[in-house]
């Protein structure tokens, strides 16, 4: 069995699911997240943070994530919950921090702030969303290293009771200040997704989970050396990588669910504690009970 350098061993091992809010309605998503919520096994659920269709029709409907994750947030009692993940590219830190905050106050403190430095932009899908929106895009060369500022920036407006300026080479703020604060204290979790040598440097610094999207399940061996880079990365940054808590996001074929539960178990053991279950839209009818039944509780019970 393929494990980690350093098996995260004090984390134990939780199942979300995710909907990704494109090509298809607010009410739907609202029925999947409400069954997810009255199903213990399941202990988290996700959407992700695009502005315009990645996929299927460019000029279907897409529901802006951090709006959507208040009003479920609002719908829903137990479940942790988050985006996988915001975009930096998209918001201002202070911005993002504000929006944050409220919805982990709104949620009763079960936010997990998911970010990244956003979609590829050259990929012609993710790049239209930048020129559609007036957004300023950040050049990919920079954009591990904006990340970073954020990071710093968000947890700072949390944590700190004074306002201060920041003076960093891609945010500059001041008077900055943060309130209400999040429920969660001292902050929220902060989930990182991506695995490129400079985003993996950012997780080692500010992350308590690590997102792997896209992962080539086939091949343990990747999953290896991708979790291997991240033991490197906290190793030059002076910090226990046992600290962060392996995430990982899993497509479902609802036609092949024996092949999601074999991925699910490639992922555990190979060290991955935190498993995010992508369903695809449209969703078919007490799904989440049947994703429940034919793998989350077959994948603990080996």
């Amino acid at each position: 069995m393929t494990r980690t350098a350093t098996p995260p061993a004090s984390h134990a091992v939780t199942f979300g699911i995710k909907t990704s809010p494109t090509h298809v309605a607010y009410a739907d998503v609202l029925r999947v997240w409400r069954e997810a919520d009255a199903i213990p096994e399941i202990a988290h659920a996700w959407l992700f943070d695009h502005l315009l269709p990645i996929y299927g029709d460019p000029s279907g409907p897409m529901l802006e994530g951090w709006t959507l994750l208040a009003a479920l947030a609002g719908q829903t009692e137990r479940l942790g919950l988050g985006l996988v993940v915001t975009s930096n590219r998209f918001r201002p830190p202070a911005l993002l921090a504000k929006i944050a905050a409220t919805t982990d106050i709104v949620s009763g403190g079960r936010l997990t702030l998911g970010i990244g430095v956003g979609s590829a932009p050259g990929h012609p899908a993710a790049r239209r969303e930048y020129d559609a929106h007036g957004i300023p895009l950040i050049p990919h060369r920079d954009a591990a290293d904006s990340l970073d500022e954020a990071c710093t920036i968000i947890t700072r407006l949390w944590t700190e009771d004074e306002a201060f300026d920041f003076d960093g080479a891609h945010h500059q703020l001041r008077g900055a200040l943060g309130n209400p604060k999040p429920v969660q204290d001292p902050r929220p979790p902060i989930l990182i997704g991506g695995w490129g040598e400079r985003t993996l440097r950012v997780v080692a610094r500010h992350a308590d989970l690590w997102n792997l999207p896209g992962a080539p399940l086939n091949d343990a061996g990747e999953l290896q050396r991708r979790s291997q880079a991240l033991d490197e990365a906290c190793a030059e940054v002076g910090r226990d990588p046992r600290a962060i808590e392996r995430s990982v996001q899993i497509g479902i074929d609802y036609e092949d669910l024996p092949r999601a539960l074999a991925d699910v178990t490639a992922a555990l053991e190979t060290g991955f504690t935190h498993v995010v279950l992508a369903l695809p839209a449209p969703y078919p009818e007490h799904i989440v009970q049947r994703v429940r039944d034919e793998i989350v509780v077959p994948a603990t019970q080996r």
